[in-house]
């Protein structure tokens, strides 16, 4: 097995190689049988991200002094017999946008450049709780903004398969830093596709739950009726134990869902798939819908597994997915320039004071001009807009009830099918700088996935294969009603062993070796 992302010189990296390439499920055995310590395994994460990171920009901080302390308390409990959680010890990165007690938490923006949080969200409680080590917080779009991990203030993240190209937005920097073994998990924010769509362009595993199934508290918010926590992983099996952790009601969420959650780890050993009713969306899936060839061919391969697995496809149709993209973005919009609102200099965020002797307002704006980046002002004044007098009704509002007649459509597909699939992305990695001058093209990298945010239903992104076109990773989305999550690890679970019988082992491990850059 090659390792896709070694050091130019010879030998470097040996040491650690064996131990950051074992799944979480791997690391979580070895270290529940004596036969690995989390010290071991949290240092030679450590050591490669030291080596690697400074090339790809996937952490924006990197806590080794936390993650060291974590893991010798984990390896004394261990040795004192403690019974421990599952994945205690094993490493996890978080993206830059949940609050972590005494580290900065940016949002990938000036704006936050140097907010240090009093206290944890709810997802990194739990983290902390399940006892793993945090190596760190994850670049990603300003403030989840964009679809490209470019928009961040402090710089692009790169993708481990072509260093040239970015590795999915908004959470780029967690599925880069998963892809190229230098964590095996992380958590990711999806509000139109963040998780998935990075997940498609790396070749790694990204899951967004049923809405309010993983707490927001904590969470710095973009949109909020969109925006949902998740895993990030290179298995579905890790990625499942990872939403085990993090899922599950929260008093502190007044949107968190109060049900169990849903057997998500048992479901990932699925391995037979006779019955089940997959459904193929018409609207967005296929080459005269603008999917790249290489793409839709992964995706149609993909259909002939799920067949072989005893799944009978057929093709639904729900005909107001093609109005998402645009409810979206009048949605988001509008709900980001609500929650950016409080960064006035005067109650948060970074502030700017020009010469002389000025206003309040002046104040404001020279912080907000100096704090904010361009898509993020972009994206506030057109939501701005859509909220304002005499425009309201005749934008947001309307742009609500298309919400409406999509999350209907998902509920006349679900009484036809257990599960809705589709490309997860309509085109492999595109090439860093491609489309930053065209917000369009760039936002129509979301058009497979903007769908299930809007109606509040779980997807998963799988890798399908690699496109013939370019030789870089493909990503099939798996959708299923709300609060049926399970369904999206059963089908991937089945779907991942067989694409991996038929292409040879995991998609990821046919990534090229990265050469470190100066």
């Amino acid at each position: 097995m090659s390792d896709p992302t070694t050091h130019a010189a010879s030998g470097a990296g040996a040491a650690d190689a064996d131990l950051t390439r074992l799944t979480a499920v791997e690391m979580a055995d070895r270290l529940a049988a004596g036969a690995l310590t989390s010290v071991e395994l949290t240092q030679a994460h450590l050591d490669r991200i030291e080596r690697i990171d400074p090339t790809l920009n996937a952490f924006l901080l990197v806590d080794a002094e936390g993650a060291l302390a974590t893991a010798r308390e984990v390896d004394a409990a261990r040795a004192a017999g403690e019974q421990l959680p599952r994945l205690a010890g094993v490493p996890v990165a978080v993206k830059d946008i949940a609050c972590t007690q005494g580290l900065t938490t940016t949002a990938g923006s000036r704006m936050l450049e140097d907010f240090v949080p009093p206290y944890d969200a709810t997802v990194v409680a739990r983290i902390r709780q399940a006892r793993m080590p945090i190596l760190g917080k994850t670049n990603m779009d300003e403030f989840a903004m964009g679809s490209s991990t470019e928009h961040s203030a402090f710089g692009p993240t790169r993708n481990p398969w072509d260093l040239d190209r970015i590795p999915g937005g908004s959470g780029g920097g967690s599925s880069a830093a998963v892809a190229a073994y230098l964590a095996p998990l992380a958590i990711g924010s999806d509000t139109g596709g963040s998780i998935r769509q990075p997940a498609a362009v790396t070749g790694t595993v990204g899951t967004k739950p049923t809405y309010g199934a993983v707490s927001r508290y904590g969470i710095i918010a973009l949109a909020s009726s969109l925006d949902q926590i998740g895993p990030c992983a290179r298995t579905v099996a890790d990625a499942a134990l990872l939403h085990e952790v993090i899922a599950g009601h929260d008093p502190m969420d007044s949107t968190s869902v109060d049900a169990p959650v849903p057997d998500v780890v048992g479901a990932a050993g699925t391995t037979d798939l006779s019955g089940l009713r997959v459904g193929v969306v018409r609207e967005i899936s296929g080459s005269d819908q603008g999917f790249q060839p290489g793409v839709q061919a992964r995706f149609d391969e993909a259909l002939d597994a799920l067949r072989d697995l005893g799944a009978e496809i057929t093709e639904v149709s729900c005909p107001h997915f093609a109005y998402a993209m645009a409810a979206y973005y009048l949605i988001l919009p509008s709900e980001a320039s609500s929650n950016l609102a409080r960064y006035d200099a005067m109650r948060y965020g970074r502030r700017v004071t020009p010469d002389g002797s000025p206003s309040a307002e002046q104040v404001m704006g020279a912080s907000r001009d100096a704090g904010f980046g361009d898509e993020v002002k972009r994206r506030i004044i057109l939501g701005t807009y859509a909220l304002s007098s005499g425009y309201y009704d005749a934008y947001y509002g309307q742009a609500q009830k298309v919400r409406t007649l999509i999350a209907r459509d998902f509920e006349a597909a679900f009484e036809q099918v257990d599960v809705l699939v589709s490309p997860t992305a309509p085109t492999t990695a595109f090439r860093i700088g491609d489309k930053t001058e065209d917000p369009m093209a760039m936002y129509l990298n979301d058009i497979a996935t903007i769908p299930a945010n809007l109606a509040g239903v779980p997807g998963m992104s799988v890798p399908s294969g690699t496109a013939d076109e370019d030789g870089l990773p493909a990503g099939l989305q798996i959708l299923a009603p709300a609060m049926q999550d399970q369904r999206l690890y059963a089908v991937g679970a089945a779907l991942e062993a067989r694409l991996r019988e038929r292409q040879g082992g995991y998609v990821i491990e046919q990534a090229p070796e990265i050469e470190v850059r100066a």
